[in-house]
């Protein structure tokens, strides 16, 4: 599985990702079945074996519970070159989310991020909005501390993972990549897909597969045929299903080449 670059954040990721909340939380979730969560071998098995496919972006978060902490161990094992999203702003804690976007909050979690993932610099921090994201971006100094961070060296590329089209065309003036919602059923964002590919931005796609309630062999060529789309990010535990993906995306985009 080849790799595209992300925009031109100098990093490059495979056109599916995979998407690290099943490693590290099973409370409170939107997936149509409830599952436990891997032990560490188990973390280590999975990735690895994505690592074998061709997968080299992994997306994690604060709020993923164990997740960051996870992959940090992991890392600190191997040393395949990996691309790591993180974000700020949502943490959950005793069965509830709650989103701090201050300046200190925002460079805690940073520091935090840094320290169980095992690196000196974060390859993406996103800023991992809820539904007024618009909100978020316009009364926050969120913004200005991952832009403060990234001159300092702490982050190599900053974006938005948010919930409308409309903040993540705010984020079009500031951001070296976003990540959005699209799917078959929710084409909210494809105008603002587009815009971010004209402005060299790169695009990650969450709930391609609408948190599993699409199938996997029509959902990933709708995205991956999307014009601008760097990536689509599939969470799960199962290798034979990412594998699946995989082989689907795979497809789809000798599809594309032959057709171009």
């Amino acid at each position: 599985m080849y790799t595209r670059a992300l925009g031109n954040t100098g990093l490059h990721v495979a056109p599916i990702g995979f998407g690290a909340f099943k490693i590290g939380r099973n409370a409170k979730i939107k997936y149509p079945s409830a599952y436990d969560l891997p032990d560490e071998a188990g973390v280590a098995h999975l990735l690895d074996g994505l690592i074998e496919m061709g997968i080299c972006h992994f997306d994690t978060a604060p709020a993923y519970g164990l997740s960051e902490e996870r992959i940090g161990n992991w890392l600190a094992q191997r040393s395949d070159s990996v691309v790591v999203s993180t974000k700020v702003g949502e943490l959950f804690h005793d069965g509830e989310s709650r989103y701090v976007f201050d300046e200190l909050s925002v460079r805690t979690s940073v520091a935090n991020s840094l320290r169980l993932l095992r690196r000196d610099v974060l390859d993406i921090v996103l800023i991992h909005t809820p539904a007024n994201d618009v909100e978020v971006l316009t009364e926050s100094p969120v913004v200005e501390t991952l832009q403060s961070l990234k001159e300092a060296g702490d982050i190599r590329a900053i974006g938005l993972s948010g919930k409308t089209p409309q903040a993540a065309t705010m984020a079009l003036e500031w951001a070296d990549l976003l990540m959005v919602e699209f799917n078959v059923e929710d084409q909210g964002h494809a105008d603002v897909i587009e815009d971010a590919a004209n402005r060299g931005l790169g695009v990650l796609v969450k709930k391609g597969l609408a948190s599993g309630h699409l199938p996997a062999a029509d959902a990933i060529p709708f995205v991956l045929r999307q014009k601008g789309v760097s990536s689509l990010v599939i969470g799960g535990l199962n290798l034979e299903h990412m594998g699946d993906n995989l082989e689907i995306a795979r497809r789809c985009l000798e599809t594309m080449s032959e057709g171009a």
